[in-house]
């Protein structure tokens, strides 16, 4: 049994680390780490923690991330931003990369990968037979190895792709089994997987056009969440757009972000 100390413990070393404050979560924690001190050998959480912050880039500390994370997305997900950008974004984002053909594009959480292959479904669609001119490839970033491997290998249920339209699935997925489809090459191609923490310096050479974060920042304190956004807004184009979750919101008074509409906001 986790103690309070513990407890405060684990929620100070996730807020401090990775922005997220789980001071809400005592049984969410609680399950989660339980579990997993019982299966490793560990005769305390204190134990575990310590090792965990003995080591920062160990398999510990890689693991409670893993394990404290939530991590739920599904292909299509808010697809009115997926019609948003196909209608809006990309016209106004192919003209103004129309001398380098370089459309730079950030999925912030990408988690089991449904949303950054969606993404790459919406730019193979909107630039057909053009594409191959463009570089689109969409970097995609969590802070969990445990989703990115998932998304890596690109296998999912059939109900999973369900909600995919018809043509894009049989464009960009093969059944392998009764129950599994796994993601073609040409889609697979068009990502970029990397571990990143958004709590730490932004470190892209050249600006993005568009970025997602969606359904990410309602872990993360206020203060937290606009330093994160200041950091964005840096790191983007002039007049790129920003898409957040449609349950979210930012405070206009302390972003330089322009508001379009809700959930979405322009450098």
């Amino acid at each position: 049994m986790i103690t309070d100390s513990e407890f405060q413990h684990i929620v100070s070393y996730m807020q401090k680390n990775y922005g997220i404050d789980l001071s809400q979560k005592r049984v969410l924690v609680g399950g989660r780490l339980e579990n997993y001190l019982a299966r490793n050998g560990y005769g305390s959480c204190a134990e575990y923690m310590a090792k965990v912050e003995h080591n920062p880039g160990g398999p510990e500390a890689t693991d409670i991330v893993n394990a404290l994370t939530t991590n739920h997305t599904y292909f299509m997900r808010e697809s009115a931003h997926f019609d948003y950008m196909q209608k809006i974004v990309l016209p106004w984002a192919r003209q103004q990369a129309a001398s380098t053909r370089d459309l730079r594009i950030w999925c912030g959480a990408s988690s089991t990968g449904e949303e950054p292959y969606t993404l790459a479904m919406v730019l193979l669609d909107y630039f057909g037979l053009e594409h191959s001119s463009w570089d689109t490839k969409v970097l995609a970033t969590d802070i969990s190895t445990r989703v990115l491997e998932h998304a890596s290998r690109g296998i999912y249920l059939k109900e999973d792709v369900d909600p995919v339209p018809s043509k894009w699935k049989q464009r960009y997925f093969k059944q392998i089994s009764d129950e599994e489809y796994q993601v073609k090459d040409v889609l697979k191609n068009e990502l970029i997987f990397r571990q990143f923490n958004l709590m730490n310096p932004l470190p892209f050479r050249k600006k993005f056009h568009i970025v997602f974060l969606r359904n990410v920042m309602i872990y993360f304190p206020n203060d937290t969440k606009h330093q994160l956004v200041q950091r964005i807004y840096d790191c983007m184009e002039p007049g790129g757009y920003l898409f957040i979750g449609t349950t979210e919101s930012l405070d206009r008074h302390k972003i330089k972000f322009q508001y379009v509409q809700p959930s979405i906001y322009r450098k």
